[in-house]
């Protein structure tokens, strides 16, 4: 294919297509998530028992990954949860082999989910189109084609533009931004089948006061960011407009898992000589959360959570 199409169809096609990256490829060979770890986990699981508590413990609780991957998640959740928590991974890739029975495996979610529904870096995934401001100040469409040339196509379509005009205006000629709307229909259709529980997605974003200049999209491939070249070889990405999806509360991630008792603090030394597979495990887990919480990489990634049902949160603004 040589021709020229927007991004939103290129993503599409590279991503999810017949031959598309997340048909073929698992993430963990080609970049490092938070729920690839044990630590987040654990996180997770307080979280579950935080939920579950508002809940009245209900007797129906499920656990529903979006965006599920290898199942890293839900395996480590397997080990932390009772049999009462249904544990249920949603992707397009087939069910991995070294997965516990109790972890069901589908390609849509559940049509009603009282419990929990975590989407981990999948919004960011989200086919979207980019919009470029021309020499009138007008924005237009961005066209891509596989060899990732770019040029200027069509004017913005009316829903595009509103959404542009509300949360990523765009007026100097070469200015870019990523238009978020197709990410926010997205997560209220993953929130509507939310019946009581919490909805949370996590994803690296950005809000309306620091919008970056010229977006965020990219690629990463064998380990290494890469241009976004839409040729089914390499994860495609760009951050989201997280002001925009209409969350209740919005945190940055290294504040939500110090809420949730992860703690980087490193064993005191003594534990090493009185028992050293105590103080191994607990080194390992105060690397792990240092890197979850790195302010400069996993730690600046945003949780967007929504409620419904029992008591709810107090929504708080973003944070630094």
């Amino acid at each position: 294919m040589t021709g020229f199409e927007r991004w939103s169809t290129a993503m599409r096609r590279a991503l999810y297509g017949p031959e598309g990256f997340y048909r073929r490829e698992l993430p963990g060979h080609h970049f490092a998530t938070s729920a690839q770890t044990p630590a987040f986990a654990t996180a997770i699981a307080a979280l579950v028992d935080e939920v579950d508590e508002r809940l009245g413990h209900p007797e129906t609780f499920t656990v529903v990954d979006v965006g599920a991957g290898n199942g890293d998640l839900l395996f480590h959740l397997s080990e932390l949860l009772d049999a009462r928590a249904a544990l249920v991974a949603v992707d397009l890739r087939p069910r991995p082999a070294h997965l516990p029975e109790r972890i069901a495996w589908r390609q849509d979610p559940p049509e009603r989910i009282e419990g929990l529904l975590i989407a981990c870096e999948l919004l960011d995934n989200v086919p979207c189109d980019v919009a470029v401001a021309c020499d009138d100040g007008q924005p237009r469409y961005e066209e891509v084609n596989e060899q990732g040339e770019t040029r200027v196509g069509d004017p913005i379509a009316e829903a595009d533009a509103n959404w542009l005009s509300e949360w990523w205006p765009i007026k100097a000629e070469g200015d870019r931004a990523e238009i978020g709307r197709p990410r926010d229909q997205i997560w209220r259709n993953l929130t509507d089948r939310l019946a009581s529980g919490t909805a949370l997605a996590i994803d690296y974003g950005h809000s309306k006061d620091r919008r970056p200049e010229g977006g965020t999209m990219t690629g990463f491939k064998d380990g290494r960011e890469t241009p976004p070249i839409p040729d089914g070889t390499r994860d495609i990405t760009a951050h989201v407009a997280v002001d925009s999806i209409g969350a209740d509360r919005i945190e940055p991630q290294h504040e939500a898992l110090k809420n949730l008792g992860l703690n980087a603090t490193r064993p005191p030394l003594a534990l090493a000589y009185r028992d050293p597979t105590a103080y191994a495990v607990a080194l390992a887990n105060a690397s792990a959360t240092a890197r979850l919480t790195d302010r400069s990489g996993l730690g600046a990634q945003w949780w967007l959570r929504t409620d419904r049902g029992g008591r709810r949160e107090i929504p708080s603004p973003p944070t630094d």
